[in-house]
């Protein structure tokens, strides 16, 4: 893994921390990172949730566009893949994921945030995706993500114009989940998340898929996701420790797992 990305594990979330001062600009190597980050949150039994944070003053201001500058059309078609897949295999963590956001979020920043299953805002922190200021339009999954996060007519809005969303206004429309103080940024995220560690890791990662790819497809489809991610959970033994604990103790009394 890069140096300029680390993951590390403290009481079953594992952090995945941007090092690129002083605006963690997502050049090449990062974009690596973040990917191989994201196979070993996947991989590990030991990490039941992922926060992903750029540090106390910035989450991520963007691509390096000094690296971009000189890339030609038939550079950044072999780079695109690479820049697309270290996002999806963000997305596609099967755990509970979420983004501290301080500081800036712009452009492949905002789009890393998108990645998560929700957003931790300080509240000062902006948001965007300025790209169309440099003449191009979002390539890490902002035209798609966003729209699906926000609606369409507001992704036009921040996509078209590149403007900056701040804190307040991401929380009025769906953008993020959560304001709060700079300094509380990845201690509420935590907070957020620590309530899955322990849980029912299959039947999470079940649901997080069953929403995620449901909403992919039309209604029908997204119902026979959900009826075979249902009826696959009882072969885990967590539907056991579940459902034995209800009968016998009511619910919220079992101790599950992960298997």
């Amino acid at each position: 893994m890069s140096e300029l990305v680390r993951f590390e594990v403290e009481g079953g979330i594992g952090t995945i921390r941007l090092d690129r001062p002083p605006m963690n600009a997502l050049n090449f190597e990062i974009q690596d990172g973040l990917h191989a980050a994201a196979l070993e949150a996947t991989a590990r039994s030991d990490v039941s949730a992922v926060i992903i944070y750029g540090g106390e003053k910035v989450f991520a201001a963007g691509a390096d566009i000094k690296e971009m500058q000189t890339m030609s059309y038939t550079d950044m078609v072999d780079r695109s893949a690479a820049f697309q897949a270290a996002f999806i295999a963000i997305a596609r963590i099967p755990k509970p994921t979420v983004a501290a956001i301080t500081g800036y979020a712009l452009g492949g920043g905002c789009e890393l945030s998108l990645t998560c299953d929700f957003r931790v805002a300080a509240d000062n922190a902006k948001l965007g995706q300025p790209e169309v200021t440099l003449g191009i339009i979002p390539g890490m999954g902002g035209t798609q993500r966003l729209s699906r996060l926000i609606g369409s007519a507001r992704a036009k809005d921040m996509i078209f114009s590149g403007r900056f969303v701040s804190a307040e206004e991401a929380l009025r429309i769906g953008l993020v989940d959560e304001v709060v103080a700079p300094d509380e940024v990845y201690a509420a995220a935590r907070r957020r998340v620590e309530r899955y560690v322990g849980g029912p890791a299959y039947a999470i990662r079940a649901a997080k898929e069953a929403i995620d790819r449901g909403l992919e497809v039309d209604l029908d489809t997204g119902l026979e996701i959900e009826r075979m991610q249902f009826a696959g959970l009882f072969a885990t033994h967590d539907r056991d420790i579940g459902m034995v604990s209800f009968v016998e103790h009511r619910q919220g009394k079992a101790q599950f797992e992960g298997r």
